[in-house]
């Protein structure tokens, strides 16, 4: 059923797993396998850029109102929420052509960047109240 905790608690879901991709992907990076990172890397473009954009169909077109039973202190944990998830999903293009072109300087800046974006996306999200 699509109710406002439903979808939280699947975006917590979703975040914690491409979290998990991440976490393979860093791993062979670490282990000398950049082909591996690099497609575990697209996968997880693709699964996050996927999410955000059926959030902004789900919250735009299909019900508007999705969220309204959030009170104030939850509506501001959103916004810090959104600070931290928008600047990672504008960020994630830039760090995925760096790495397919090997402009290693910027990949790595970039990934820094993200790196820190992605781990208050992470930890506000799975402060959001599913009920």
């Amino acid at each position: 059923m699509l109710t406002g905790p439903n979808v939280v608690l699947a975006l917590k879901v979703a975040v914690v797993s491409v979290t998990i991709l991440l976490a393979a992907s860093l791993t062979a990076l670490a282990l000398g396998r950049r082909r591996l990172h690099g497609q575990l890397n697209l996968v997880f473009f693709a699964l996050s850029v996927s999410a955000v954009l059926g959030l902004e169909v789900l919250i735009r077109l299909v019900d508007p109102l999705l969220f309204d039973y959030f009170d104030p202190p939850t509506r501001q944990l959103l916004r810090v929420h959104l600070g931290f998830s928008i600047p990672a999903t504008l960020v994630l293009p830039v760090m995925l052509v760096s790495g397919l072109r090997r402009l290693r300087r910027l990949h790595l800046a970039v990934a820094g960047l993200f790196a820190v974006l992605w781990l208050g996306t992470l930890v506000t999200g799975l402060m959001l109240p599913t009920g």
